[in-house]
C-alpha cells in the first residue's frame, strides 16, 4: 500500500530545493565541536573529500572521494594534469561547488604539491595538497 502523502507523479511544477549546508564541524579531524554552515561547511567538505580515496570504503558512494592511489610510481609529467582533472572530477560532485581553476604544482621527491581555487555558490576557497607519485 502506498500512503496517501506521497507524491508519485512528475507534474512538472515543483521546484528543486538546495539541501540547507548547515553540519557538524569537525575540529583536528577527530572531534565534533558545534555546527557549521556556508563556505565553512564546503571547506570542510573539500577537506574530506580529498582525504578520502575514492572505492576504498563501503559507507560512501561510488562518486564520493578522489582517485589518488593508483598515481604512485607513475610519471610526474603524466600526473600533474591528472591530478587537476581527479580533483575536479571528485568535487564538482558537490553542487555547492561551481568549478575549480587556478593550478599551480610542485614536485619535491615522490609528491606533488598542489595549489588550486575552489569556486562555490558561497565564495572562492584557496586550497593545496599533497599528492603522493
Amino acid at each position: 500500500m502506498i500512503p496517501a502523502n506521497l507524491i508519485t507523479e512528475d507534474t512538472g511544477n515543483e521546484e528543486v530545493q538546495q539541501e540547507p549546508g548547515l553540519t557538524f564541524g569537525i575540529v583536528n579531524g577527530n572531534r565534533i565541536a558545534g555546527f557549521i554552515d556556508d563556505i565553512e561547511a564546503v571547506k570542510q567538505a573539500v577537506e574530506a573529500i580529498l582525504s578520502t580515496e575514492r572505492y576504498q570504503y563501503y559507507i560512501y558512494s561510488w562518486d564520493y572521494g578522489v582517485e589518488f592511489e593508483e598515481l604512485i610510481g607513475e610519471d610526474p609529467a603524466y600526473c600533474c594534469p591528472e591530478i587537476s582533472r581527479r580533483i575536479q572530477d571528485a568535487l564538482l560532485q558537490d553542487e555547492r561547488i561551481t568549478s575549480v581553476d587556478g593550478w599551480h604544482f610542485e614536485q619535491e621527491g615522490h609528491s606533488i604539491t598542489v595549489s588550486f581555487t575552489v569556486h562555490s555558490i558561497y565564495g572562492d576557497i584557496e586550497k593545496e595538497t599533497e599528492v603522493s607519485v
